[in-house]
């Protein structure tokens, strides 16, 4: 009897273990198809069957979002440029031009010190904005201070235009990053509402704000300096308003992040429709600045020469930047904040 017990316990531990091994060899199979899925471009998997879809990138967008910090899958966008970064200055490359609609016609920078907004009075919110993030912070992250109309601009909307709309007030100029580097009285200039644009709460405090965080603490850590270019994208007609307003709804926001370490300048943009949710992976929203340039109809770092330019905003790489290892369990923190 004894023996027979012994080996039905042994068969049932290796019943056990053949069932372990499958279900790991499933994983890992499943868990390779999802890495490689979400490495498209997002046009080509929006193509692809949604339940394939899901079934992938539920489990490929998690990883990769590891797996890509640490430099183990993806690529940059890298182009080698024998000129010294513009170290302290707020653009990269010049500020954006107009060439074409939809952007308005009555767009006038506002010099804001360390940052920069592209305004439109038609709109009644930025067009772009552009701020540069040096690699130490040198402040601490000081309490908010209430938002502020702007004295200075007539049609600027006052805070409680924004109150009951659905919308957030959406900084496009990030607090974090400006009063970490800059102090209080730079941050208090975000706050004002010419650096303020309606944006869904899903869209504001999810992923717009991971990858502002992204920026400020992850990469430059990674890669020193950083310039960055914000904006949004507004319909050229049966343009939504804040009720009971003229306040401009943008229907999508971008983002634009260059940094050069030595003679590498690597580049990368996301977009991010009104609409996105709050989990969502900027990963999978990466575009090409040929492509923004072409929605927004400005012209992105108008100063380069065109042997970087076109190589530079016509690649389109398949992962955010890579960060530092000690930094990792930073990133995946993101996701929960």
């Amino acid at each position: 009897m004894g023996k027979r017990k012994s080996k039905k316990k042994n068969k049932s531990r290796h019943t056990c273990l053949k069932i372990g091994c499958v279900l790991v060899v499933v994983l890992a199979i499943w868990g390779a198809a999802g890495e490689w899925f979400v490495h498209h471009p997002r046009f080509w998997i929006s193509s692809q069957p949604a339940a394939l879809s899901k079934v992938l990138c539920w489990i490929g967008n998690p990883l990769a979002d590891v797996t890509d910090a640490f430099g183990w899958t993806g690529y940059d966008t890298i182009c080698e440029y024998d000129t010294e970064a513009p170290s302290g200055s707020v653009f990269f490359a010049g500020a954006p031009k107009r060439i074409a609609g939809p952007a308005p016609q009555d767009i006038r920078i506002l010099d804001r010190g360390e940052f920069k907004i592209g305004w439109s009075d038609t709109l009644r919110h930025p067009v772009w904005c552009a701020y540069h993030v040096t690699r130490d912070a040198r402040y601490e992250n000081a309490k908010r201070p209430g938002f502020s109309k702007d004295r200075s601009l007539s049609r600027t909307p006052a805070p409680g235009d924004y109150t009951k709309s659905g919308y957030d007030r959406g900084h496009m100029v990030p607090n974090y990053a400006i009063v970490t580097r800059y102090g209080e009285e730079a941050q208090k200039l975000t706050f004002c509402m010419s650096n303020i644009a309606p944006q869904t709460p899903a869209l504001n405090r999810g992923v717009w704000r991971e990858f502002e965080h992204r920026i400020a603490d992850l990469w430059t850590a990674r890669y020193g300096e950083i310039w960055v270019v914000v904006g949004c994208i507004s319909a050229t007609s049966n343009r939504e308003t804040i009720g009971g307003s003229d306040i401009d709804v943008p229907t999508a926001y971008y983002q634009i992040v260059i940094a050069q370490e030595g003679m590498d300048v690597r580049a990368l943009a996301v977009l991010f429709d009104q609409s996105v949710g709050w989990k969502a992976w900027a990963a999978r929203h990466l575009v090409t600045i040929d492509e923004l340039e072409s929605l927004t109809g400005l012209d992105f770092n108008p100063e380069l020469p065109s042997f970087l330019q076109e190589p530079l905003e016509s690649d389109l790489p398949s992962r955010l930047w890579p960060i530092r290892p000690l930094d990792i369990f930073r990133q995946i923190a993101l996701r929960f904040m």
